[in-house]
Parts: C-alpha cells; sequence; structure tokens
C-alpha cells in the first residue's frame, strides 16, 4: 500500500517516463472538435487508451457518436480490432459521456515493472486511434 503522497510521486514519475520515452506531440484535445478528445488513462489496475465524447448537449454527443459508429467496421478491421464500445458510460465525477476504448489488464501505475509494457501500448493504440481520426477527420467535422 501507498500513501498518497508516494501514489502521487509514482504518477509523475509514470507520465514524465513516458513523455520522455515517446516525446510525440499527441492530438488529445486538439482535434478542432468540442467535447471530442483521446485520452491516455492508466491506474492501479489498468491502462486505457480511449476517444471520448463529452458533450453536455446529448444531441451533438449523439450526432459524433452516430458518425464514429459509421465507421466501426473500419475501425475494427483497419485500427483497433480489440476496441470497445460504450454509448453511455461515467466518469468518476458522474458525468455521462460516450467512449471508445482499448484496455490493458493486469498492470498498475504502483507497479514499475508493468511501466514499459503500459507505454508501448498506450503509444501504439494512441498512433492507431490518431491514424483512424487522421483518415477520417472530414467525417466528425461538419
Amino acid at each position: 500500500m501507498f500513501s498518497k503522497s508516494e501514489s502521487k510521486k509514482l504518477r509523475e514519475d509514470f507520465w514524465i517516463s513516458f513523455g520522455k520515452s515517446y516525446p510525440t506531440k499527441w492530438i488529445l484535445y486538439n482535434t478542432k472538435i468540442k467535447d471530442f478528445s483521446f485520452k491516455f488513462y492508466f491506474d492501479t489496475s489498468k491502462a486505457m487508451v480511449a476517444l471520448d465524447i463529452e458533450s453536455k448537449d446529448l444531441e451533438k454527443r449523439i450526432n459524433l457518436w452516430e458518425k464514429v459508429i459509421s465507421l466501426k467496421s473500419v475501425l475494427i478491421a483497419d485500427y483497433l480490432p480489440e476496441a470497445h464500445f460504450e454509448e453511455y458510460t461515467f466518469l468518476e465525477n458522474q458525468t455521462e459521456i460516450s467512449r471508445i476504448y482499448v484496455r490493458l489488464d493486469q498492470v498498475s501505475i504502483h507497479n514499475k515493472n508493468t511501466w514499459q509494457q503500459t507505454m508501448i501500448f498506450m503509444n501504439e493504440h494512441m498512433i492507431k486511434f490518431e491514424a483512424f481520426f487522421n483518415d477520417f477527420e472530414a467525417v466528425f467535422i461538419d
């Protein structure tokens, strides 16, 4: 078990190490589409790379979700065959979002022995997510 400060330090060390190992300018929030962003997530049991649609405007969120779903077969066939699709999911703050993600289980931000595997996973999958977005960006921007 780690104290709050030890846990915070491990998280900071991981993200600094990841940034140094993969000094890439990721798209993340710079999609030019409000509330449509790519995210990295790593906790004590899993790592994820996700595309989150977080619009509070339900109609806008549904519209963006439908655009992603219209490309689901392409995303799975050509980019991320292990992608999961959640039209409705809740963040820790109880905000409802839509999310497409890939996940790596049995890794922990508290276990440095899993960091390398996690960094490789995150890098490889974000590259694929961004390639998909770059190839179909015109579909999402209207």
